[in-house]
């Protein structure tokens, strides 16, 4: 009870919805793993269990993705991705990316999906994360060389969000938003952040959960945290995917 009411009071105080006090007698903070030495087969099960692709009608690619990778888990399921996703939906001529579910990613991951539906040259700055921990600034570059080839600039990408859309993906859809490369159909997001970082309170069970990183644009120089990305089309959730479709349709039209 009283996590919930300082919460509430560090909320209304900063304005900030992130931010979230909690008691835990029972927390062991989490250690990242090293990348573990996985068998391709369950990687490529792994991979099937939060990716779903597929071609729909009028060959519209549909890619609906829950986490985003990085860039170590990248390069090691390359081949992979290529056979499991991409080659699938390469040839096609307008794509969905269904980013209503996805919650997770790692910031290492964004320059490698902007730079999909990107050209090689010249390099884009596409974002610029501070890190207020180190007070460190990295900037984040399309990539000129991939696994693979490219979507391309000239076909449709429609990216799809929810009020669910949380963090690593709200990055990718601001990002590809911004460069007039994707239009977003669905909700306005969640207003997350790029990371965050649970400190214990004194010698007590009780925790804050802050940001420590913060994602700004170069293009717009602001950020999509806390506000959310908002949408180009407005819908529920419910009804982007076909709201999606029927754009795709009338822009061949």
């Amino acid at each position: 009870t009283l996590a919930s009411v300082l919460t509430e009071g560090v909320r209304n105080t900063i304005g900030d919805s992130r931010v979230k006090v909690t008691y835990e007698p029972e927390y062991v903070p989490a250690v990242p793993p090293a990348m573990p030495d996985i068998p391709l087969e369950q990687l490529a099960a792994m991979i099937k269990a939060t990716v779903r692709v597929e071609v729909l009608d009028g060959n519209m690619a549909y890619l609906k993705i829950q986490h985003i990778i990085g860039e170590e888990m990248a390069q090691k399921v390359g081949p992979l991705l290529l056979e499991y996703i991409w080659d699938k939906i390469l040839p096609t001529s307008a794509m969905i990316l269904d980013f209503r579910s996805a919650i997770s990613g790692e910031i290492s991951g964004i320059p490698y999906i902007v730079s999909y539906y990107t050209d090689a040259e010249p390099q884009i700055h596409i974002d610029s994360v501070y890190d207020r921990t180190l007070d460190i600034t990295t900037e984040l570059w399309s990539m000129p060389t991939l696994l693979g080839k490219r979507y391309g600039t000239s076909k449709p990408l429609i990216i799809l969000t929810s009020k669910n859309t949380l963090g690593v993906a709200e990055d990718v859809a601001y990002c590809l938003q911004n460069l007039k490369r994707a239009t977003i159909v669905g909700e306005n997001t969640a207003g997350g952040t790029v990371k965050i970082d649970k400190i214990r309170v004194g010698d007590t069970d009780f925790y804050v959960s802050v940001p420590s990183a913060k994602s700004i644009n170069p293009i717009t120089g602001k950020s999509w945290e806390i506000y959310g990305v908002a949408p180009d089309v407005s819908v529920s959730a419910e009804d982007a995917l076909d709201t999606a479709i029927a754009i795709i349709q009338l822009r061949a039209e």
